[in-house]
């Protein structure tokens, strides 16, 4: 493990990457240090699924020069600097001010322990094993997680779900009179596993970002739950500050008090 006294940008990386190596991540993705210098020294660290000005600015005002998030804030590459979008501005704005920003997504996603792996655990599920896996070098990682459930009325997990997550609005399909005993479930937008749990015996599979036409493979013999993409995610900050308090715990490491999901529901 890497001397984190003092603990630099790099050292955060490379904790978080022993966990979840670069190469996990799909190849649509752009994890890893967005913007920054890797020989800085760390004064403290905010945690946040998605990277705002807001963010930013907590991290200044806070004292704080280095942003670890789920989400990329760089997902497409940038061509300039000028100020024409706010992905644009933000990037200037965390220059200006030395602010360091590392994102870990879908290779966090993918690693054994990682973002579903966690969602299993807080709905206390067992015997969990990767839904969609491939072996690399004898690790298995991958997409989704399917796990076992203390036996109990659909309904009633889908309520369970609901309360562990927060969730203001639960989207769902299928038929729910009967009782779930295995469950998938993918963190983000996980529509593309509908049919591999289903094909795995699951009886209900909770992700986020399902499409209206995809609720009809419900009828395939398999419960649908559409909790949101911010509420399925939004612990990744656990994730990372575990990680980062067992290698650096002499820093300070806080979860963002300007996180916050961008998506509003009337009720």
């Amino acid at each position: 493990m890497t001397d984190c006294v003092p603990s630099r940008v790099k050292d955060i990386a490379l904790a978080i990457e022993q966990v979840a190596p670069l190469h996990w991540q799909e190849s649509y993705d752009n994890a890893g240090l967005q913007v920054g210098d890797p020989e800085a020294v760390v004064t403290g660290v905010l945690l946040c699924t998605d990277v705002t000005r807001r963010v930013i600015d907590e991290a200044i005002e806070r004292g704080f020069n280095l942003v670890v998030s789920h989400h990329p804030l760089i997902f497409h590459g940038l061509k300039k600097l000028a100020g024409h979008d706010e992905v644009q501005r933000m990037v200037a704005h965390a220059i200006k001010h030395d602010i360091n920003i590392y994102s870990a997504h879908t290779n966090m996603d993918n690693a054994p322990g990682g973002v579903s792996h966690h969602m299993a655990e807080m709905l206390d599920m067992t015997d969990i094993e990767v839904l969609e896996a491939h072996d690399d070098n004898g690790v298995l990682v991958g997409s989704g997680v399917i796990g076992s459930v203390t036996p109990m009325p659909i309904l009633d997990l889908l309520r369970q779900v609901k309360s562990t997550f927060g969730v203001q609005a639960l989207r769902y399909s299928g038929d729910t009179s009967g009782t779930v005993m295995l469950v998938a479930l993918c963190g983000g937008a996980g529509a593309f596993l509908i049919d591999r749990a289903r094909l795995a015996g699951a009886q209900v599979f909770v992700t986020g970002d399902v499409k209206y036409h995809d609720f009809f493979k419900a009828d395939e013999g398999i419960v649908i739950a559409d909790i949101g993409h911010y509420e399925s995610e939004q612990y990744t900050t656990d994730l990372f500050r575990d990680i980062i308090g067992k290698q650096c715990p002499e820093l300070k490491v806080e979860v963002a008090i300007t996180e916050h999901n961008p998506v509003k529901y009337l009720v």
